[in-house]
């Protein structure tokens, strides 16, 4: 009797302490667009000097999908599949404060506040800036599959962005932009799956302001 419990406590210790037994129950990561690298086109800048004011709004999450509060998900190597949720802050303002970042090394002056719009023109917050960047998230999904020697990273992003003059509350232009980003490697972490997830994000924006028409656009409405 005494052996038996022994063995059944060793059977128990080694079913929660094995290590791969079981896999995590979803993964939290960070995504974050820092703008210091970007190589902002130069019809895109604006003097220092400047005191236009472009405000930012949260982005709107449209995917057609039951939680959008899932933003990925990585195949184990065993099959099975885990959830990706972001971890200190909504994608909807992640993307916004990307956009903000980008806009402030291009020269423009960006207020902290992050406004709130559906995209509707009625619906143009009133506010301090001359110009208005709303959006939608349409697609956003970061993925891994595990496997051996190495994991394949996937991140695919597709956003509608929204040009509005605030003081006319007026919609003045419309885009959209897709990024998609994929690499290999033997690592496998939160903070990579999170690395990976930057990287298209900065990649979507900057293609965003690298259109010569967005550009021209947001230059017109600022010369008025």
């Amino acid at each position: 009797m005494k052996i038996n419990k022994i063995l059944g406590w060793g059977l128990l210790i080694s079913i929660f302490s094995f290590p791969g037994c079981a896999g995590p129950n979803l993964y939290s990561v960070d995504m974050y667009y820092d703008a210091v690298q970007a190589n902002i086109p130069e019809y895109l800048k604006v003097d220092k000097a400047s005191n236009v004011l472009i405000s930012v709004a949260e982005f709107t999450d449209t995917r057609q999908m039951d939680d959008r509060l899932v933003i990925g998900r990585v195949v184990e190597k065993d099959g099975m599949k885990t959830l990706v949720f972001p971890k200190n802050i909504k994608v909807t303002k992640a993307i916004s404060n990307g956009i903000k970042e980008y806009l402030r090394k291009a020269g423009y002056k960006v207020p902290n506040k992050i406004e709130q719009w559906d995209l509707k023109e009625q619906n143009i917050p009133q506010g301090y800036g001359t110009i208005l960047i709303g959006g939608n998230i349409d697609e956003l999904e970061i993925s891994c599959r595990r496997g051996f020697p190495s994991n394949t990273f996937t991140t695919n992003i597709q956003l509608t962005i929204v040009f509005a003059d605030m003081a006319k509350g007026k919609i003045l232009y419309q885009s959209k932009v897709e990024s998609s980003y994929s690499k290999e490697h033997i690592l496998f972490s939160e903070e990579s799956l999170g690395e990976q997830a930057g990287i298209a994000l900065g990649d979507a924006i900057e293609k965003l302001f690298e259109n010569k028409a967005v550009a021209q656009k947001l230059k017109e409405a600022l010369a008025q």
